[in-house]
């Protein structure tokens, strides 16, 4: 257990911060893991309107630090390439 104050106060900012990003990769996975159903599923204008409301939630996440910037660039464009390799 913390014993300074200072320490107690990282251990409540730390819990704080854990419960934040926690909500903030969950929201990126869930909006990776749409896109692919969509892709799946064949409906292309609902994969790319799902890709295009996608990006910009994987992009902040990215941008936070909680996913590797080049780890989202690579699903960006996997699945990118998929929604384009539909008829």
């Amino acid at each position: 257990m913390a014993n300074s104050a200072s320490a107690r106060k990282r251990v409540r900012q730390a819990a704080k911060n854990r419960q934040h990003n926690m909500s903030l990769r969950s929201k990126a996975r869930t909006s990776i893991k749409k896109v692919i159903t969509a892709i799946e599923s064949g409906d292309k204008k609902s994969a790319q309107e799902l890709f295009n409301k996608m990006v910009p939630v994987v992009d902040g996440v990215a941008r936070k630090g909680l996913y590797h910037r080049n780890k989202i660039a690579r699903h960006k464009s996997r699945l990118n390439a998929k929604i384009k390799a539909m008829s």
